[in-house]
């Protein structure tokens, strides 16, 4: 195993610059700041560790593989691998049969979610009123698309974008991020 320490400090988007370049140790570096966070997130949109297992290192696959086309003018590299790892996680709920569980899968346990990511989750949707907190947690934990939403709710779509758009503005003020940036880089 490849000794990371020299790149604890190394920028994000520096790391995406070096994965272009086919550096692994960057790759292996974005996986061990962010592997927990899109677990996390994975966890509470699929609930099946195999999927969730399998979507995350599809995720940073897809990364790698398109790590060139990262404009950091765009998006800061945390909201870019989320993203990559948000489109997987829908993508495998719409690829999932329509079959109804057996009563045991029911009640099989689950694995406990990481308390750090759901404290900040829920202080971040403490943030919205109740409408706002619905098309989140549509869109973002069940998968709907914003047309299938604007169907849904009976809102027009151009409404439904807006909406959904301020409520991501809220959740990111209440988790002290100012115009999609995180303060602490």
């Amino acid at each position: 195993m490849t000794d990371l320490r020299h790149l604890q400090d190394t920028p994000d988007e520096t790391l995406l610059l070096m994965m272009a370049g086919r550096h692994e140790e960057a790759l292996r570096e974005l996986h061990r700041r962010y592997a927990r966070l899109l677990y996390g997130l994975g966890g509470r949109m699929l609930r099946q560790a195999d999927d969730v297992d399998s979507c995350v290192q599809d995720a940073f696959m897809n990364a790698w593989k398109h790590a060139a086309r990262f404009d950091p003018a765009r998006a800061k590299a945390k909201t870019w691998l989320v993203s990559i790892a948000h489109h997987r996680f829908l993508q495998q709920l719409r690829d999932r049969p329509d079959v109804a569980l057996e009563l045991e899968e029911w009640d099989e346990p689950t694995a406990d979610p990481d308390p750090t990511d759901a404290v900040l989750a829920q202080r971040a949707m403490t943030a919205l009123d109740a409408s706002q907190r619905h098309l989140v947690e549509l869109m973002y934990y069940r998968g709907y698309t914003h047309s299938e939403l604007a169907t849904i709710t009976g809102l027009p779509l151009g409404t439904v974008k807006s909406r959904l758009r301020i409520a991501l503005e809220h959740m990111r003020t209440s988790l002290g991020m100012k115009e999609g940036k995180d303060n602490a880089s």
